[in-house]
């Protein structure tokens, strides 16, 4: 029986006796890979035709070989090498009526004047692919999430937070609420702090799979930041009156206004409130040291939608924070409330060489 023919139930049994099987996500890539080729893009080893898994008939463990690896939302997204210039990318299929939505977004935000925009920190379009069968792909940087590695300083968390808002304010200047700006849809590009690419599934391995993978730190080389997936995104004109949409939850299900989803909202007012709780969650209850952030957040999430801040008062209102923050207080370590005692103990003790190592980069790190 070949893997086409399999049933949900067949191959569900089939890749419990067979481990790092392709999945049926990865088999759609597998089958359109030679077109992927002709087109300038190479997938992994993996995914390429007639592929036969390295560690068939050795001791190895498949989840040990790079070809081994799985990849975790294949059914939407892989990543491939662009032939031209050996870029890594992340291709994504464009599935109506959601993915032609954020497909008009996207093309719309690569114009100009917008493209030039310097707060303009949405996922860059690189290229539309249309395939022979009538799909169509969008090529994208091959990003990293935000918040791997871990953070060393709070100016690296500000850097962060502020290149995010005004990623949110740009957006919301060009009238366009994304909808879903939480903690799964902002990545970074990791080229300044991986010199040497790491595996797009394992990112503490090589992506050659030869050892571990080494990074500067964001300190060193400080990384730029982006808002991704705008399937859910939309844009309003202005001259029609108040924005109002159908009540969509993303990603955080948490928003006040989400709890009955019965009549429109506006949805500007919940990206206010989807960047202060992540900021909430990540920082003030994850982690030590960001009580200066609590006056912001609480305004950036008050449970009526109205009474927010506005996306420029709240940029506003960070400049002020960001502008009085000591380079001391910048320069200081951050420190998980989950850390060991002994954990912590040696990571302050690499952070006062890598503070002493960094005393002439920028407390705030920003690209």
């Amino acid at each position: 029986m070949s893997q086409e023919t399999f049933t949900s139930s067949e191959f569900a049994r089939h890749y419990r006796e067979n481990p790092g099987t392709l999945d049926q996500g990865e088999r759609w890539w597998q089958k359109r890979q030679r077109v992927l080729e002709e087109l300038g893009y190479v997938l992994r080893p993996r995914y390429r035709e007639g592929w036969t898994p390295s560690w068939e008939g050795t001791k190895k463990d498949y989840d040990n070989c790079e070809d081994g690896q799985e990849g975790y939302y294949t059914t939407m997204v892989i990543d491939a090498t662009r032939v031209s210039d050996q870029k890594l990318v992340a291709m994504k299929r464009i599935v109506p009526p959601v993915g032609e939505n954020e497909l008009s977004v996207m093309q719309h935000l690569a114009t100009e004047p917008l493209r030039s925009d310097p707060r303009n920190r949405c996922i860059p379009l690189l290229d539309v692919l249309e395939l022979p069968d009538g799909e169509k792909l969008i090529v994208l940087p091959l990003l990293h999430p935000w918040d791997t590695p871990r953070f060393k300083t709070v100016g690296e968390v500000v850097s962060f937070f502020d290149q995010i808002l005004n990623a949110v304010h740009f957006l919301h200047d060009n009238n366009i609420a994304h909808r879903d700006c939480c903690h799964n849809n902002i990545m970074y590009d990791p080229t300044p702090m991986f010199p040497i690419p790491a595996h797009p599934l394992e990112l503490s391995r090589r992506r050659d799979w030869k050892g571990r993978v080494l990074h500067y730190s964001r300190t060193q080389r400080p990384p730029t930041y982006y808002l991704i997936d705008f399937d859910l995104a939309l844009r309003f004109n202005p001259a029609n009156g108040p924005p109002l949409a159908e009540k969509l939850p993303g990603g955080d299900k948490s928003a006040p206004e989400h709890r009955d989803l019965s009549g429109p909202c506006d949805p500007f007012p919940t990206d206010i409130y989807y960047l202060g709780n992540l900021m909430r969650e990540s920082f003030i209850q994850e982690r030590y040291g960001f009580e200066f952030l609590e006056p912001l957040l609480a305004n950036m999430c008050c449970d009526d939608p109205s009474k927010r801040l506005k996306i420029g008062e709240a940029v506003a209102r960070f400049k002020d924070i960001r502008e009085n923050l000591s380079a001391w207080k910048l320069r200081s370590r951050v420190v998980s409330k989950k850390d060991h005692a002994i954990v912590g103990f040696f990571r302050g003790v690499g952070h006062l060489y890598s503070t002493v190592r960094d005393i002439a980069k920028a407390p705030i790190p920003d690209p």
